[in-house]
């Protein structure tokens, strides 16, 4: 054999040796090296030489985090409830010579240990703790299965419950609950209203009290929001009120002079009308009760002076 074949064959083994020793791994990747079945370190990223011909073996892992869905859990809860409950678990490698070394799976390991802590955890809550403090129970689950996990160099980062699903019977009972609870809400509300109403009416009554004046200026403002509406007919009383200012001073008060105070009255309220369509009806139902008034001026009526 002669050298140019002898350095062939070399070129030849030195290429498949440096091919078998090259290994390029991703920043977010570790290789764990066995030679000849022994493990020796993990190594990574970038690039990475070995002892070439299959002496040093690799084991890449991924130390990403993963999100594990976990199945639908039919349980129990501590107030004897069936529940079904779903959730999803994060978590990384975070060493990855123990996941490789320590366990066979640790995917599938960490989704059992998943799920049987998810049910442990739901059957020792009530409903109402499941339903209001949920942050609570994440945080005790994930805290469960990461120190379950930590011996195979499993950090989990978090647990979250996706889906409580109930059973149709509790879930009418809790709406009439909720149902209930918003009518409790409303008669206080309604009640506290009342209240308060009632010592601002009590306010102004006393206010209108010292100033009779404002009695006939809130008269006039309520008759004008009847008469805004598109009503045919319109009837208002008239407080004898109105006509104590002409009657002071005339003792005995005779029909005719009731009937003059009642025409003054009147005139005087038309006046204060303002002009609309809407006002028409109003006045003219005031002119037919001047016209009335008017008609007794001629009537003579003797006035009752104690029966003599």
């Amino acid at each position: 054999m002669d050298f140019g074949s002898i350095l062939i064959g070399a070129i030849a083994v030195g290429a498949v040796s440096l091919f078998t020793s090259i290994r390029v791994l991703f920043e977010y990747e570790r290789g764990v090296v066995f030679r000849l079945g022994k493990l020796t370190r993990a190594k990574g990223p970038g690039l990475i030489f070995m002892v070439p011909f299959g002496l040093e073996r690799m084991k890449k892992m991924d130390l990403r985090i993963v999100a594990l869905d976990i199945a639908p859990q039919d349980t129990i809860t501590k107030d004897n409830v069936s529940v079904r409950v779903n959730a999803v678990v994060y978590f990384r490698v975070a060493d990855p010579t123990k996941a490789v070394i320590e366990i066979e799976d640790y995917y599938f390991a960490t989704s059992q240990l998943a799920q049987t802590t998810l049910r442990s955890v739901i059957g020792q809550s009530e409903l109402d703790q499941l339903l209001a403090e949920r942050d609570r129970i994440n945080e005790h689950v994930r805290r469960i299965i990461d120190e379950g996990t930590d011996p195979w160099g499993i950090d989990v980062t978090g647990v979250e419950i996706k889906d409580i699903d109930l059973p149709q019977e509790m879930k009418r009972a809790m709406a009439k609950q909720a149902e209930a609870e918003r009518e409790r809400r409303g008669k206080v509300i309604s009640a506290l209203g009342e209240y308060q109403a009632s010592t601002k009416l009590a306010a102004a009554a006393e206010i209108i009290q010292q100033f009779p004046g404002a009695m006939q200026l809130r008269y006039l403002q309520t008759v004008v929001e009847v008469a805004a509406e598109n009503n045919s007919t319109t009837l208002f009383p008239i407080p004898m009120d109105l006509f104590a200012p002409f009657l002071k001073g005339a003792e005995p008060v005779t029909e005719e002079a009731r009937a003059r105070a009642m025409q003054a009255s009147m005139e005087t309220m038309i006046e204060s009308l303002p002009a609309g369509e809407e006002f028409r009806a109003i006045e003219a139902a005031t002119r037919k009760i001047i016209a009335k008034a008017k008609s007794r001026e001629h009537v003579p009526i003797e006035a009752d002076h104690g029966g003599e």
